[in-house]
């Protein structure tokens, strides 16, 4: 008999445990994470492959100096719907040291003796605004100053391409041009011997959209 009922309270002992334990699971049930989807735009400027590309002009020829800017940051705006949407209002800074002009030397020169000699000039900035279908304007800082470059474009499928041209003065930057053409005198000479470096550069950009 006392067999019997120590058998009974081990049974009814282990019961006990095992109740206890199947209780604690239902009382922490297991949460599920959440992973939040974000969509992005269809169009996004950053993602782009983009493409500035400027050309300066030496010697009373006017020969051009072909060059481009190899980086340039999205800093607001640039997404978009539509590829007009991603590019219209897109605020932009572009670092003068990306400056690339496949000679190490006259990048060397534009750095030191052209950005160099400028007010705050470190970054080129600007903003992006499309008037209508064909033409728009880039507020550009430089130098300090911040003024108007005007610009035509097209868009063809997935390509933006904007034109237009620069003049250096406009920004007050007369001392930088004219140090520039003195640390490139003798390759700025042209023909007649005159050296001179103009005060005009062609823009074109190129954004390629994925």
């Amino acid at each position: 008999m006392k067999k019997i009922i120590r058998l009974a309270a081990i049974f009814i002992a282990i019961n006990s445990i095992v109740s206890c334990k199947s209780e604690a699971k239902k009382e922490t049930p297991v949460k599920k994470e959440e992973v939040k989807v974000v969509k992005k735009a269809a169009f996004v400027l950053q993602d782009a492959d983009n493409k500035i590309n400027w050309t300066a002009y030496k010697t009373t020829e006017k020969l051009p100096v072909n060059g481009q800017f190899k980086k340039v940051t999205v800093t607001s705006n640039g997404e978009g719907n539509t590829l007009k949407e991603a590019i219209n209002n897109a605020e932009f800074s572009i670092p003068v040291s990306s400056v690339f002009t496949k000679d190490t030397s006259r990048d060397f020169k534009i750095k030191k003796f052209f950005f160099g000699i400028m007010d705050k000039t470190e970054l080129l900035s600007g903003k992006l605004v499309l008037e209508n279908d064909s033409i728009g304007f880039s507020d550009i800082t430089m130098n300090g100053v911040t003024k108007k470059l005007a610009f035509k474009y097209t868009i063809s499928g997935k390509v933006f391409n904007l034109t237009g041209n620069l003049k250096i003065t406009d920004w007050n930057a007369q001392k930088a041009l004219t140090s520039l053409n003195e640390a490139c005198k003798d390759l700025h000479k042209g023909t007649d011997g005159v050296s001179k470096t103009w005060d005009e550069v062609a823009i074109n950009i190129t954004s390629t959209f994925k």
